[in-house]
């Protein structure tokens, strides 16, 4: 309807009722009426709205997918055993004699930030596929029938633009598919049940000899909330793992990422490829940025090693902030930092790179390691051995004040959970266990022996250092900063007067 027609159909109707009213006609339930008539027309209006919403929304993510594999770094693995399932594609004919089913679904699954939807992009690229990218949340619907409505419009789209480009093959990728694939209770039918019902039947009607093909990939970090009927053979058929990229990963990420950005002759990224164990491509594509950002700071017309480093602590720890602390706040800070720092060097030599006093996110301070060789195995006396450095800060609190404070919360929270994974892994006086057939006053029984065992023997290790916290608190308050060449002459000292002595 046009703006005119509304405007006069808006201006005749109480016309009409006043007239009515005036010839003595009851005009009560002709109003009634039309009241609900009109309701029922908008909320149609509505709902196919709705529907036209989508479809654009559906085209609108069918954009050409130029990202290659040679893009990616860091998830050889990954790549390798993703190439081999999109050959399927590729190399139908020999398939076909062969006898092997094609694959009707990819599963990536694997921390966020790992390159999942990267590594989607580059399969369409490698497949010369139609390229069709939507998000989970996108097919939940207040309305019954929406989402199972656009995973219909979806794979349709999908199919016609594959022969609108005269493409062989097409590829469905959902992100953060557990939001509508999620485990059925059984319980009250819910939207995104009949979104998953009809997901499943879309994935069944796939029959890999018509054309085009269809492929449909989907990302998660969270697979074990995902349905089983989804994650059975002939929907997801491979599983693939995108995990957090090991050194050699690293450094490909940030030799791709260092291309477009000049690098000082001194730039070491081997050893921020080191420094930053347990990073995910994500965080070093910022921490490259951050770098970038820091040397337009300081009117460098190159990237420098401290510009990385800085880099580095602000994507692990957050931005520097201007905290106003009084001086005895700082006192308790550097104390519990040094204890920190005394204890990582005491039972990890050669560890402790920096002791630093400058805000940064919520941290107060703040404690950087030298580079570690990547680890994935521990034994029980490594474990202690980082439960006594993260128990280092609350002790020296307890030495010099008699008691603790909150900054010790999240060194509690690391902690616990090397605690947890001690029990987990059968490293406790419990042995082998099952959680579930412990009771939990057993559970709190041994965590507390081990948490106040550990805790004595970081007081008397730490004890014997006393004049390194007083000689070291000095220089860390007045240049708010202690090189750790510096903090180990002072344990050095240290340690040849015990011997001596």
């Amino acid at each position: 309807m046009s703006k005119y027609g509304k405007e006069i159909l808006i201006g005749t109707v109480p016309v009409i009722i006043l007239f009515l009213l005036f010839i003595g006609v009851n005009v009560i339930p002709l109003v009634f009426m039309s009241a609900i008539l009109a309701t029922f027309f908008f909320m149609s209006r509505a709902r196919n709205g709705m529907n036209i919403g989508s479809d654009r929304k559906t085209k609108s993510k069918a954009a050409p997918a130029y990202m290659t594999f040679d893009d990616i770094g860091g998830q050889d693995r990954a790549k390798r055993e993703l190439t081999e399932a999109l050959d399927f594609l590729i190399r139908y004919d020999e398939i076909q004699r062969l006898g092997i089913r094609p694959l009707k679904g990819i599963l990536l699954t694997g921390p966020p930030g790992t390159g999942k939807t990267l590594l989607a992009k580059a399969a369409a690229h490698y497949t010369n596929s139609v390229f069709m990218a939507a998000s989970g949340s996108e097919f939940v619907e207040m309305y019954v029938g929406v989402g199972a409505s656009r995973i219909r419009d979806l794979f349709k789209e999908a199919r016609n633009r594959a022969i609108k480009e005269n493409k062989d093959s097409a590829i469905v990728f959902i992100d953060e598919i557990d939001v509508i694939g999620g485990k059925r209770d059984g319980g009250q039918h819910r939207e995104y049940d009949q979104t998953l019902n009809q997901l499943l039947t879309e994935m069944d009607g796939i029959h890999t000899s018509v054309h085009p093909r269809v492929l449909i990939m989907a990302a998660t970090n969270r697979k074990e909330m995902l349905d089983s009927a989804l994650l059975r053979p002939g929907r997801f058929d491979r599983h693939i793992e995108v995990d957090l990229p090991d050194k050699k990963g690293r450094l490909h990420i940030l030799n791709i990422h260092a291309k477009n950005k000049p690098l000082s002759e001194d730039v070491s990224l081997d050893q921020i490829a080191q420094e930053t164990f347990h990073f995910s491509g994500a965080q070093l594509e910022s921490v490259m940025n951050e770098a970038a950002i820091y040397a337009m700071r300081d009117e460098s017309e190159a990237i420098e090693q401290k510009h990385l480093s800085l880099a580095v602590d602000k994507v692990m720890l957050g931005e520097k902030t201007d905290r106003e602390s009084t001086k005895e706040e700082r006192e308790r800070v550097a104390l519990h930092e040094l204890g920190h720092a005394i204890a990582a060097e005491l039972v990890r030599p050669g560890s402790v790179s920096q002791v630093s006093l400058s805000p940064r996110g919520k941290a107060l301070g703040y404690v950087r390691h030298n580079p570690q060789q990547d680890q994935y195995l521990y034994t029980k006396e490594q474990i202690e051995h980082q439960i006594m450095i993260a128990l280092g800060g609350a002790v020296a609190e307890e030495m010099f004040y008699g008691g603790r404070s909150t900054g010790s919360r999240n060194d509690f929270e690391q902690a616990l959970n090397m605690v947890r994974t001690m029990m987990d892994s059968g490293l406790t006086k419990l042995g082998i266990i099952d959680r579930e057939m412990v009771t939990k006053q057993e559970l709190m029984k041994e965590n507390s022996e081990i948490l106040d065992e550990l805790t004595k023997s970081t007081r008397e290790l730490l004890e014997k250092y006393r004049i390194v916290f007083e000689q070291s608190l000095d220089i860390l308050i007045q240049e708010e900063n202690l090189s750790g060449d510096q903090f180990r002459s002072l344990l050095e000292h240290q340690t040849k007067n015990m011997q001596i002595a």
